[in-house]
């Protein structure tokens, strides 16, 4: 029996927790920038799972790393060694100039090994008491939806109703670095933030922002994190989005991309200072670090530096910049993005940005409305320029007709 479109998505309703709100296609098939759904409808993917297809979809050399490894050896747990995860290490390392590295599955499990190590930093080398530590972050952010992340965050959709909170945060405008410093107490361990604020809509902080704020984290001895899960590896033009400001962070963590786009696995990269203090028994995975994630990882990381992906992001990124501040329409309140991380945010009178969304699927883009008047673009990082002025042009109709 072959099911038809409306069929997945009753079953979907049926059965699934409606913790989604998606656009109702139901795709089949990927690959490079393109998708198909059931009804063998084509469309070009602009939201690239959040920046974690940053490859295209079913990249065959990733594909070919995934299947050799899974023939060969999938899980051990860290009870025992493998022969991937070392070279993972070694490689990140010596990529990203990390001198520690804790692999983990997710995003959101990154952050929250992230918060429990500057803790233990706090409290074993920078001598802040028992149970105070403290950490900063920004409004607006987002770094998940586990529970100690929905307590520092200022989304009600992802807080309210979920408490009690876990306390030791405090929240200060994104960009002002003269807040981040008012905020600072002897029992401050960390300033958490993300280089662009994605989810929230693309959000760039002021020119300089980055620069102040290590400078401050240094003069303080705060550890700065820096979140690159949606913003690292590639997606802004740069391997690293803090390399826009010539900075490097104390702790950075990466995920979505480093999967290449086959299998969750993310990543904190820190000084040895932090990561330093975690001991045996103290924090792990049983699939953290696992040796078909390591094995499609280092296939990720040599497809994103070999074969020109950073440097097509930020050439391809200038170009559909250029392309949507060229739009000229009253219903356009903001274009802004770096790299292939672009946003339009829509006047509020416009009644928001999901129907244009909508319009934009009918024309074979799928892209992802965010806070009501914004919607994001982020295309896979192979791109090419026809398909860049395709998808603008696909825009610029729809625009047109608001």
């Amino acid at each position: 029996m072959t099911l038809a479109a409306t069929d997945f998505i009753n079953l979907e309703h049926r059965f699934g927790a409606q913790n989604y709100k998606p656009l109702d296609v139901v795709l089949s098939r990927g690959e490079g920038v393109y998708v198909w759904d059931v009804d063998g409808h084509r469309y070009l993917d602009c939201l690239s799972a959040y920046s974690a297809i940053n490859h295209g979809h079913c990249h065959p050399k990733i594909l070919a790393a995934l299947t050799e490894q899974a023939a060969r050896l999938t899980l051990t747990s860290r009870a025992f060694r493998n022969d991937q995860l070392p070279l993972l290490y070694e490689e990140l390392a010596r990529l990203t100039q990390s001198h520690k590295i804790l692999p983990m599955n997710s995003g959101a499990e990154a952050v929250e090994t992230a918060i429990k190590a500057v803790r233990k930093w706090g409290y074993e080398v920078k001598g802040v008491p028992e149970g105070k530590a403290e950490i900063i972050v920004c409004a607006n952010n987002f770094h998940g939806r586990t529970l100690a992340v929905i307590s520092f965050s200022t989304d009600p959709d992802a807080r309210q109703g979920f408490g009690p909170y876990a306390p030791g945060f405090t929240i200060v405008p994104f960009g002002d670095a003269d807040a981040l410093e008012a905020a600072i107490t002897p029992h401050t361990v960390a300033f958490l933030v993300e280089p662009i604020q994605g989810e929230a809509g693309v959000i760039i902080p002021p020119q300089g922002y980055f620069a102040r704020v290590r400078e401050i984290c240094t003069r303080h001895n705060v550890t700065l994190i820096l979140d690159e899960i949606q913003t690292g590896l590639g997606r802004t033009g740069r391997l690293l989005a803090e390399e826009h400001e010539g900075i490097v962070a104390d702790v950075t963590l990466i995920g979505k991309a480093l999967g290449g786009g086959f299998y969750p696995v993310s990543a904190v990269l820190s000084n040895t200072d932090v990561l330093g203090t975690l001991k045996p028994g103290q924090h792990g995975s049983t699939f953290g670090g696992n040796p078909l994630a390591c094995a499609v990882a280092r296939a990720a990381l040599k497809v994103l530096t070999e074969d020109g992906l950073i440097e097509n992001s930020a050439t391809r990124g200038a170009q559909l910049k250029a392309r949507l501040e060229a739009l000229r329409s009253n219903a356009i309140r903001e274009v802004r993005g770096r790299g292939l991380m672009l946003a339009i945010e829509f006047e509020p009178e416009m009644g928001g940005a999901r129907p244009v969304v909508e319009r934009l699927r009918q024309r074979g883009v799928l892209a992802k409305d965010t806070h009501v008047d914004t919607i994001r673009f982020a295309p896979p990082l192979i791109i090419t320029q026809d398909e860049v002025d395709w998808v603008a042009d696909q825009i610029e109709a729809v625009v047109a007709g608001l």
